[in-house]
């Protein structure tokens, strides 16, 4: 996520994960002092033992060099000092990565990735998008809100339940690294428990709620899809 002040882009912080932050601390038997030296003494950063205590009661959180730098003094890895990510730069910092080494791993320019992670919207090719799930260890729900394209996804299985399912495996594929097998059974699933239900509507006797049966299975189509190909 970002922010924008004065025309100026400006980063908001990862989820901070106070109560961590104290527990490793604690761990290695040092007091909120010598975690302050050593951010100034290891990195050059100038913050005060009341800065880290802020940080452990939760009124402060760390700006992501500092979460970085913090992760080294108390000897863990940024991702054990984060709650759980979201966006692509949170699941990045949480992995202590940079993002000209994403850029590379993914195949693409840096400054083109750089772009889409400022934006929170993903634009990658099929390929990129594996290679950025396998990059960041991301499952397929992960991924897809890491790269900001829920709504997308709804609007694609509402369209496949409702038309040609057939012609939203590709748009899907490059969104998900799921194999193509396993998204046209998804798919032709959904479309054919949507088409069951509107079915229901004409048959004789049927119920004044059917129409609304298919009206809601569209309205939860995110879910069934998911269940699906979790099962």
């Amino acid at each position: 996520m970002t922010l924008r002040s004065y025309g100026v882009r400006v980063h908001s912080t990862p989820p901070f994960n106070a109560p961590a932050a104290r527990r490793l601390r604690e761990a290695l038997g040092m007091a909120p002092g010598h975690v302050a030296y050593g951010l100034q003494a290891q990195y050059g950063l100038r913050i005060g033992p009341e800065t880290v205590v802020a940080w452990e009661r939760g009124l402060r959180a760390p700006e992501s060099r500092e979460l970085t730098a913090l992760a080294g003094v108390l000897w863990c890895s940024p991702g054990e000092l984060l709650g759980i990510p979201h966006s692509l730069r949170e699941h990045r910092i949480a992995r202590a990565m940079g993002a000209d080494e994403l850029a590379r791993r993914v195949g693409m320019d840096s400054s083109t990735y750089r772009r889409m992670e400022d934006a929170g919207r993903w634009r990658g090719n099929e390929r990129q998008t594996a290679a950025l799930a396998e990059a960041l260890s991301l499952t397929p729900r992960e991924l897809l809100t890491a790269t900001g394209r829920g709504q997308e996804l709804t609007e694609l299985l509402r369209s496949a339940a409702t038309t040609r399912w057939r012609a939203y495996v590709r748009p899907l594929a490059k969104m998900l690294p799921l194999p193509r097998r396993r998204l046209e059974d998804v798919l032709q699933r959904l479309h054919s428990d949507y088409h069951a239900r509107m079915a229901a509507t004409s048959s004789w006797g049927a119920s004044a709620g059917s129409g609304q049966s298919g009206r809601d299975f569209l309205d939860r189509i995110e879910e069934h899809f998911w269940a699906l190909v979790s099962g």
